[in-house]
């Protein structure tokens, strides 16, 4: 008889499919330099900068000792936080956000140091982004964990849960009967008949017995 085979675990085939997980990281990173040259392009137009391709791959644009330099840095970091909400609805699991935060920064490295016919040399362009590559990740997996943990309401409406709402039926029936006077135990109380008052007394020991 041949031996069963162990049924997947629910979406591990999805979570693994490298055709999946090539499309993402292709759409992070095109989505990382569409938001960047947005705010690029806007800067430099307040500004009154030259708009150019190096502001935006070229390493040598981020320098410490310029205004320049620091204000790309600043729009970079602003870059980073705006690619956590893509982490967060395109990736939406905590624990693959460091792979995906990581594989954008080194794409980066690779596009930046390619466009540049070299490797980035400058303190300043590996603060930012090892700067930017922490708070994309620890942000991110902050952001995914928010979304997992949500209570999820099957109710709809937002109205209380079908276990609420019984619970709720059943304290008014207890207290109904409290009202009525159909007490449980020893005390007193008012016959269903409304006849009359009752106290139930304990029994002798021989009674029992009988």
């Amino acid at each position: 008889m041949p031996r069963r085979r162990r049924p997947p675990r629910p979406g591990a085939l999805a979570d693994l499919a490298p055709l999946r997980i090539f499309r993402q990281i292709v759409t992070l990173q095109v989505a990382y330099y569409a938001c960047a040259a947005i705010l690029i392009l806007f800067t430099a137009l307040v500004a009154g900068k030259e708009i150019n391709l190096d502001l935006l791959l070229s390493w040598r644009s981020l320098r410490g000792d310029t205004t320049v330099g620091w204000t790309l840095g600043l729009v970079w970091m602003l870059n980073a936080l705006i690619c956590v909400v893509l982490l967060l609805l395109l990736i939406a699991r905590s624990k693959l956000v460091p792979d995906f935060a990581l594989t954008i920064h080194f794409l980066h490295l690779i596009i930046t140091s390619l466009y540049s016919h070299s490797l980035p040399t400058y303190w300043f362009w590996w603060a930012l982004q090892a700067c930017s590559a922490t708070m994309m990740t620890f942000l991110g997996m902050w952001a995914c964990q928010w979304r997992e943990l949500r209570p999820i309401n099957f109710g709809g409406g937002g109205g209380p849960s079908r276990s609420a709402r019984q619970g709720d039926r059943a304290a008014e029936a207890v207290q109904g009967d409290e009202s009525a006077g159909y007490g449980r135990g020893r005390g007193r109380g008012r016959g269903r008949d409304g006849a009359g008052e009752y106290e139930m007394v304990g029994m002798a020991e021989g009674d029992r017995n009988v």
